[in-house]
């Protein structure tokens, strides 16, 4: 085992980390006082004092015989991975940004082309200790005294409580991923090939241990699946002046180490470096290779948010007001063509991001059907609103049809339920029972409250 912080140590963190959450006032709204952000549920910035976070950051031990690690909450994804994989080793599930917690992934959901063998990243947690609202630090497992805390804290998104420690599985790897660009000009055929890819775990007979999608438009949609490799003959290098997700239309197979695999997408954003003008040759010559990252652009979008910089200079230049659409949902793999049909003729965004996953077990917060093949959705942007529209005019169109659609819409953006549809989509009863439990004081904010009322 690879012992990185001391338990004594950790004990430390989590007591100071217990006297800053005592000296929040009461009635204050809690928030976490961290750098960085993978929300786009913007708020004004505030003066009251946040959770002292900073010093639950760390990989405590990752132990390669049992394929485990134990890490603080506050824990970047980034430095799990580079604690695991000299050990030949990777969590099961690594979403796409290197400054996604491992904390913030659990109670907030996250995904990655693992996802359809993996399922999502709390199904991998073995245990976790929480700060829950009420003060405490306890210890939740899947049969333990605090197992409805464990089912219950996926899709919370810190209104239980924050998770202090996590053990998670590892899963082994390779040193290189094949990569193969399957093209398909149809998105009926896409989601066949999706759905028998994602339950055969094979393609043309060889395995599959990645898979996620990229279209570009309603004809031009593409399969990626990766393979891990031994060996390569070249790989490629996305990290600097290459693009990605433009390789993607250029190449039929290409190669790269797991570590440039697992951060593919962080570099460029997936795609939305370019609404920054990193894409364009001359500035991304000059722009450091080293803030060709996804904690960078949002900090960037932040603060044009927050003075207005592009809405003022579109009203300069006459254009029309634009709307965020910013969203990542799921529906099941057979509904995905009506999604898409949808998306195309009332939003028109592209490229979209397309990744299958299959939950293991029942979580209640966020109750996908086990085993069943769903396929999540990703778009990230801006479209004009149409004249006389309402601001949130598209986002509430794809709401109401993810809802008609029998699917799912993650919480980490803009909502507009209301509090009874809210609650029938994230079970709303099993989470005032957990509130009951674990916050019955309400120092926390209610789920309703933070996701879609924006408080």
């Amino acid at each position: 085992m690879t012992q990185l912080v001391t338990s004594s140590g950790h004990e430390r963190a989590v007591a100071a980390l217990q006297r800053s959450y005592e000296a929040i006032p009461p009635g204050v709204p809690v928030r976490l006082a961290k750098r960085t952000s993978n929300l786009f549920r913007f708020r004004e910035p505030s003066n009251a004092p946040g959770l002292d976070v900073s010093g639950i950051d760390r990989v405590l031990s990752v132990d390669p015989e049992r394929r485990t690690a134990d890490v603080q909450g506050m824990t970047t994804y980034e430095d799990l991975v580079d604690a695991t994989l000299p050990h030949g080793l990777m969590p099961s599930v690594v979403p796409q940004l290197k400054t996604i917690t491992l904390g913030g992934a659990v109670t907030g959901l996250g995904i990655e082309s693992s996802s359809f063998r993996a399922g999502l990243p709390h199904e991998s947690v073995v245990e976790l200790d929480v700060l829950t609202g009420d003060g405490r630090v306890v210890t939740a497992t899947r049969d333990g005294e605090h197992a409805d805390l464990f089912r219950g804290f996926p899709n919370s998104y810190g209104t239980l409580g924050y998770a202090v420690r996590l053990r998670i599985e590892l899963a082994p790897v390779k040193p290189y991923v094949r990569l193969r660009h399957l093209p398909f000009d149809d998105a009926v055929k896409c989601a066949e090939a999706l759905r028998e890819i994602s339950e055969s775990g094979q393609y043309d007979g060889e395995p599959v241990d990645f898979v996620d999608g990229t279209v570009f438009a309603p004809t031009d949609l593409y399969i990626t699946i990766g393979t891990f490799a031994e060996t390569a003959p070249y790989t490629s290098d996305y990290t600097g002046q290459g693009i990605y997700y433009r390789s993607i239309q250029q190449r039929s197979v290409d190669f790269l180490t797991i570590r440039d695999y697992l951060w593919r997408w962080d570099t460029d954003w997936f795609w939305c470096s370019g609404a920054l003008g990193v894409q364009h040759p001359l500035v991304r010559k000059v722009w450091p290779d080293q803030a060709k990252r996804s904690d960078v652009y949002r900090r960037l979008v932040a603060l044009d948010r927050r003075w207005q910089a592009s809405a003022r200079l579109d009203r300069w230049r006459g254009r029309p007001p634009r709307e965020d659409v910013i969203q990542d949902i799921e529906v099941p793999v057979e509904r995905l063509p009506e999604f898409l049909e949808f998306f195309h003729r009332e939003v028109g965004m592209s490229p979209v991001w397309l990744c299958p996953l299959a939950a293991r077990e029942s979580w209640p917060l966020y109750p996908l059907e086990p085993g069943r093949p769903y396929v999540n959705v990703g778009f990230w942007g801006t479209v004009p609103l149409p004249p006389g529209r309402i601001p949130e005019h598209h986002n509430r169109l794809i709401e109401r049809k993810v809802t008609q659609l029998a699917g799912h819409k993650s919480l980490y953006s803009t909502a507009f339920y209301s509090r009874e549809e809210f609650w029938r989509h994230y079970d709303g009863e099993t989470y005032r029972r957990l509130k009951g439990a674990y916050d019955p004081g309400g120092r926390l904010l209610d789920l309703y409250e933070k996701c879609v009322r924006g408080r």
